[in-house]
């Protein structure tokens, strides 16, 4: 499976679940998914037939909330059958609505209060690199996530240490719950910020799978962190969807459901 594959597939299982299961969240899973297929289809060393494989890469959804992602990308990569999707987030399911490592293999750490997925890859980091093990750290942020002040010690923390086998990836959508990031809380100049905690940055479309899957290369750097700031666009992949901050929190009904997957039936290569 190709990582457009997986992405379309994620988008397509990211709406049937938010419909089924009326839950929320569908425009940041649908931002995050192209980030997500490339990260399981080609970068993270894993074995779903051992969740808990040594030499594994760790990833981290901080931004928990868009969780039917990850599970998505789980599913299509075998680490439990795609079916467990159409139980997310009904009574008894392993599959919350914010992401749960309890009874999901391949979920490292639960998430979803937001500003502490980076410290906590962060002692992964530092331990391996203690232990001498070559596995990588990856973590996934929002951008809305980044007025957290944890996440500004945290980025202090790996900086100093020069944690290279750290990966930041900030789903850059422009949008958090209550509105645009640049009239809650301005974030610019984002990426000078990095470069001033010692990181090395690079700002990539967030949309496009070879610019991805380049800044996701191991061995880039040797001596600090890296964080890779992703522009992306909130709901993307549904016309209707894209750049509307309602889709943050609204559950699609069965008309709007159909109306997004004729849009989807387009293909993997039609984003």
């Amino acid at each position: 499976m190709t990582s457009q594959e997986m992405a379309w597939k994620i988008r397509k299982h990211a709406l049937s679940m938010t419909y089924r299961s009326g839950a929320s969240h569908i425009g940041p899973a649908l931002s995050i998914a192209d980030i997500v297929a490339v990260l399981y289809s080609e970068v993270l060393k894993l074995n779903p037939k051992q969740p808990d494989w040594q030499d594994r890469d760790y990833f981290i959804l901080s931004k928990g909330h868009a969780g039917i992602a990850v599970y998505a990308a789980l599913a299509l990569r075998g680490f439990f059958p795609e079916a467990e999707l159409e139980h997310y987030y009904a009574n008894g399911s392993n599959l919350c609505g914010h992401v749960s490592h309890k009874n999901v293999p391949g979920v490292e750490l639960s998430t979803g209060s937001l500003g502490h997925g980076l410290a906590v890859g962060n002692g992964l980091a530092l331990a391996l690199r203690m232990d001498k093990r070559p596995n990588r750290v990856f973590v996934l942020l929002g951008d809305g996530e980044c007025d957290e002040g944890s996440i500004w010690e945290a980025a202090l923390f790996a900086g100093h240490h020069r944690l290279s086998n750290l990966v930041a990836i900030i789903d850059h959508n422009k949008m958090q719950a209550m509105g645009d990031c640049s009239s809650v809380a301005n974030l610019e100049p984002f990426e000078d910020k990095w470069k001033a905690f010692n990181w090395r940055t690079k700002r990539v479309d967030g949309h496009q799978h070879d610019a991805l899957r380049h800044a996701l290369e191991p061995g880039l750097t040797q001596d600090s962190p890296t964080c890779i700031i992703a522009d992306t666009i909130k709901g993307k992949g549904i016309s209707f969807m894209e750049n509307n901050l309602l889709w943050h929190y609204r559950n699609p009904s069965e008309q709007i459901v159909k109306q997004a997957l004729e849009e989807l039936e387009q293909g993997p290569n039609a984003q």
